[in-house]
């Protein structure tokens, strides 16, 4: 198995890269992070590998950096994500966007990503939740888990409600939680709403 290539760049297409490795050319599937992260062919890059062996053909997976090829390696893992969906959602989403959207429940920010309707993007969530927290959240770092929101909570109503006014689940959600927490039992809907909206209008 290969686990990287240090060679030249010198091709980088829309989905795809090749580098040749001592005069062997190596046809490198990779998401819009990693290739734009890769320097100007012809120049040397250093990409990681994730190699997928099938009846017809030996896949090679390039990635930047390790946190991405361990999420390609997770959500690979859920049925009806192939490589080339999961590339897809590694493009549209970070590793710290993937950790907001799971842990938050946030189907909407996962179909923002090419191949993932409504169902896939449910199911990705009802099997990735539990291991979102122990995953990389950020370059160098891991995530802190994070509490699913109970449905018909406070919570849940408040990030709803903010969702109906045009704000984004993964940037509401942190001001919610943490007006929550300051609240503690007294914490009405009209409250945290009222409060949510003075933090995020800053």
């Amino acid at each position: 198995m290969i686990a990287f290539l240090c060679g030249l760049v010198i091709q980088v297409d829309l989905g795809s890269c090749v580098v040749d490795v001592n005069g062997v050319g190596y046809l490198v599937a990779a998401s819009s992070r990693t290739l734009a992260a890769l320097p100007n062919p012809p120049e040397k890059a250093r990409i990681l590998i994730e190699t997928v062996v099938r009846e017809d053909a030996i896949l090679l997976y390039g990635f930047s950096e390790s946190a991405e090829r361990e999420w390609f390696r997770l959500l690979t893992g859920v049925q009806g994500v192939g490589a080339k969906v999961a590339l897809g959602i590694l493009s549209a989403l970070s590793a710290s966007d993937l950790v907001a959207a799971l842990t938050t429940a946030d189907k909407a920010t996962l179909m923002r990503a090419p191949g993932v309707g409504a169902r896939l993007a449910e199911r990705i969530l009802t099997e990735l939740r539990d291991k979102a927290g122990k995953m990389p959240g950020s370059k160098g770092g891991f995530s802190v888990p994070v509490m699913a929101t109970p449905v018909g909570s406070i919570e849940a109503d408040a990030l709803m409600a903010l969702a109906g006014l045009g704000f984004r689940r993964m940037e509401a959600a942190p001001v919610v939680r943490r007006i929550m927490d300051a609240s503690g039992p007294e914490a009405t809907l009209d409250t945290v709403l009222r409060d949510s909206l003075k933090d995020l209008a800053r």
